[in-house]
């Protein structure tokens, strides 16, 4: 098999509060929608972020996780400090229920989370080195 991420597709509770926030919020342009069924955006060359409805996700792979934080982060990575801080306050503005400010890391980066509105943890990083010059255009 080849080693490629084709689409990534987040579970959400209420898709119309995940629209506002995405579209609305931080102005991103869906590259598809299903009105009350899924959401996607183009976020990469060959990548797509899928948003999908709970109730239509569960009838075909079964039942998911409701509560707690979901175990994984995305992570958007920008080429300087000052457009992590940016992206940041972007998150907050769009009504991010949580944003964790950035700060220094151990492994030589600065970054910060914030949570969309099912809970999802965005990571808002400035890497130094190969990967950042691998994944920020």
């Amino acid at each position: 098999m080849e080693q490629r991420v084709s689409l990534v597709t987040l579970v959400v509770g209420d898709l119309t509060a995940s629209r506002r926030f995405y579209v609305d919020g931080l102005a991103w342009s869906p590259l598809f929608e299903e009105a009350g069924e899924v959401l996607m955006f183009q976020v990469g060359e060959r990548l797509i972020l899928s948003l999908w409805d709970r109730v239509h996700a569960t009838a075909e792979i079964g039942p998911v996780q409701t509560t707690g934080t979901p175990p994984v982060t995305i992570a958007h990575n920008v080429g300087s400090r000052a457009e992590v801080d940016a992206a940041l306050d972007d998150a907050r503005a769009a009504g991010a229920p949580t944003v964790t400010e950035a700060a220094d890391r151990e492994w030589g980066g600065y970054s910060g989370y914030f949570v969309d509105p099912d809970g999802f943890r965005w990571e808002v990083a400035w890497a130094p080195g190969p990967v950042n010059e691998l994944v920020v255009p």
